[in-house]
């Protein structure tokens, strides 16, 4: 029903024009359409019961990002209600620190919007790799470091940020998470902010002697990564999801492309080369969904085995990427030049879609985490 209900958000309320102007702007996404998500009950369909949600399993998450990607949808749902809202519920002390438990249900309910300032530029893709240091003092914590790429950070109300309170980079052991308030300007917070090809706003953020109380740490310190880890699984899975709903679109494109566009007398969809290159395009997407589907059930399921959740998840993600540029590039050359024109919506799609294959580690990285954690059994 969620599914049918933002099918129709976005054909009868979301028009691309509209996308692409608010993506290009300050803050990259139109707050009217992050009130109508939330109005629509989206944002609790990513969160668990327990959390103040009403979904949260991996079913849930494939539904939403699926129509996410049809949509092209701008918001950040993935920045705040996947990610920064995931890790405050999973690393929270539930019998502490009520402020904490308002400010996630500000994430629930779409009146507050954050994002999760994790990845560094320096980091290979490895989640563990992280330099920015916690310190602590008699009154709290002081936080330095550099946080890269990070979504929806100028729009954000809070912060949730990972800092190494103890360890060296690489360890698992040490990380830890903290709320920063970003309701106004912040001393030591530097955001250097930038437009990405796909739309939205991303920022480079400066942590130089940052002070924070000792609220503002997230559960027990240095024991962040388990709740780290889950969380970034799920961002892998909605990202794979969305590729998933852009190529679905893309490929209707094309066909439809392939039955109107005559050369020769005839539409060139009844040319058998291009018949044989869009039945592969056809098998390799259903590959793509197959692929995503096994990393939702393993979301969904009861295991506890988490080697085995991890694999299904890379996989998803390696082939979404790889599919994903197998996708892109047949379909602009079917339509040929004017599948890049501004005008035409063919483009925005694929920018998309090829930008979903490096965010959260690229096909060679989950392909080379695939092989590892299958060494690991």
């Amino acid at each position: 029903m969620l599914a049918d209900t933002l099918t129709r958000f976005v054909a009868q309320d979301y028009p691309l024009d509209a996308r692409l102007a608010a993506g290009a702007g300050v803050p990259g996404y139109a707050p009217e359409k992050w009130r109508a998500l939330a109005d629509l009950g989206v944002h609790g369909a990513l969160f668990d019961p327990r959390d103040g949600g009403y979904g949260g399993a991996g079913f849930d998450l494939m539904v939403v990002f699926e129509a996410v990607g049809r949509g092209l949808i701008v918001e950040p749902l993935l920045a705040s209600a996947v990610l920064a809202g995931g890790a405050l519920a999973q690393a929270a002390d539930p019998k502490t620190k009520s402020g904490q438990k308002e400010h996630l249900a500000g994430l629930v309910s779409g009146e507050k919007q954050a994002t999760l300032a994790h990845f560094e530029a320096n980091d290979g893709w490895d989640p563990t790799h992280i330099e920015t240091t916690a310190r602590k003092t008699d009154g709290g914590w002081v936080l330095n470091g550099k946080k890269s790429v990070v979504r929806a950070a100028e729009s954000a109300d809070f912060l949730i940020c990972s800092a190494r309170s103890s360890g060296v980079p690489g360890d698992k052991d040490g990380l830890s998470l903290f709320l920063l308030e970003m309701d106004g300007p912040k001393d030591g917070v530097t955001l250097q902010s930038s437009q990405t090809i796909d739309g939205g706003r991303v920022s480079d953020i400066t942590l130089g002697d940052v002070t924070l109380p000792e609220t503002a740490l997230i559960g027990r310190a240095g024991q962040a990564w388990a709740p780290l880890q889950s969380v970034l699984g799920r961002g892998v899975m909605c990202l794979s999801a969305e590729a998933v709903g852009l190529m679905d679109v893309i490929r209707d494109m094309t066909l439809e492309y392939l039955r109107t566009r005559k050369q020769f007398g005839q539409p060139i969809g009844r040319f058998q080369a291009l018949q044989h290159r869009m039945a592969t395009l056809v098998l390799e997407i259903e590959q793509a969904r197959a692929a995503v589907i096994n990393a939702a059930a393993a979301l969904s399921g009861d295991t506890t085995d988490g080697i085995a959740t991890a694999r299904a998840l890379s996989a998803a993600k390696y082939t979404v990427a790889e599919v994903g540029t197998l996708v892109a590039e047949e379909a602009v050359q079917m339509h040929g030049g004017m599948g890049m024109t501004w005008e035409y919506p063919l483009g925005h799609y694929v920018k998309r879609l090829i930008m979903i294959g490096h965010e959260m580690g690229d096909g060679d990285y989950h392909l080379s985490r695939y092989i590892r954690l299958g060494e690991a059994t």
